[in-house]
């Protein structure tokens, strides 16, 4: 098995206000290397329907060296990086025309049986899977710390156009709730470096979400939590650096 690469040509209407690429088209990149991928391999969304079996995301950590910018050509590349018992990472490298590496980024994920709900085992479902060992990002994924102090909250509504083929909220969108939930005048002066998700429970058309964060330097911890229920949907780590 070989490594997946793609190129993209960066577009203005996925671009922010300043030209960089947004972390939410950043994030559907990868979902679309992802599943391109997978589906060359055989193991692509026609065939976990078909099986009754659906990847479901659990962790993201993204290094940003640099974002790339409007009209920018980029390259990415995936591979399936290590095997769990029910699951899987899947790492990125993203570089720009020169060839240099500007962003990493790794992701797990587990298998489960769409209909119950449930991790299933990765082997026994999926005995022709394959990796490459190779990491883009060494180490596992770090535990969230919770929220300690709250200074600042912003609540959203589940849109319509937030749910994917799951029937729950994209991956996406989780990290754009974070973003935005962050003082406009904060977002001006930094920039994001490395952003860590947990995704925790999954969410669904028309409910209401609250973000609460706590802001400590250049670091910001996320807690997003419904507001139907209080469960914690999902916890978000980043870490900013001067534009």
């Amino acid at each position: 098995m070989q490594k997946f690469s793609k190129e993209y040509l960066i577009r203005s209407y996925e671009c922010d206000k300043d030209g960089f690429l947004r972390m939410v088209t950043l994030m559907n990149i990868f979902q679309d290397m992802a599943d391109t991928h997978a589906g060359l391999l055989g193991l692509g969304l026609d065939f976990c329907l078909e099986k009754g079996l659906a990847w479901v995301g659990a962790n993201y950590r993204i290094i940003i060296e640099r974002l790339p910018k409007l009209h920018e050509k980029i390259s990415v590349e995936t591979w399936p990086a290590v095997e769990k018992r029910l699951g899987a990472i899947r790492d990125f490298l993203v570089y720009d025309e020169s060839g240099k590496v500007i962003i990493r980024a790794s992701s797990q994920w587990i298998l489960i049986n769409f209909e119950k709900k449930r991790p299933v085992g990765l082997r026994e479902n999926l005995p022709q899977y394959q990796i490459i060992e190779e990491r883009s990002i060494d180490g596992d994924f770090e535990k969230m710390e919770s929220v300690g102090r709250i200074d600042c909250q912003r609540r959203f509504l589940v849109r319509y156009d937030d749910i994917d083929f799951n029937k729950h909220v994209n991956n996406a969108v989780y990290p754009l709730w974070a973003l935005e939930a962050i003082d406009y005048g904060f977002r001006d002066a930094y920039q994001v470096q490395d952003i860590e998700i947990a995704f925790k429970k999954e969410c669904k058309l028309g409910e209401e979400v609250n973000v609460a964060t706590e802001v400590s330097g250049l670091t910001t911890l996320h807690s997003i939590t419904s507001v139907t229920d209080g469960r914690e949907l999902a916890g978000i780590r980043i870490r900013w650096k001067s534009r």
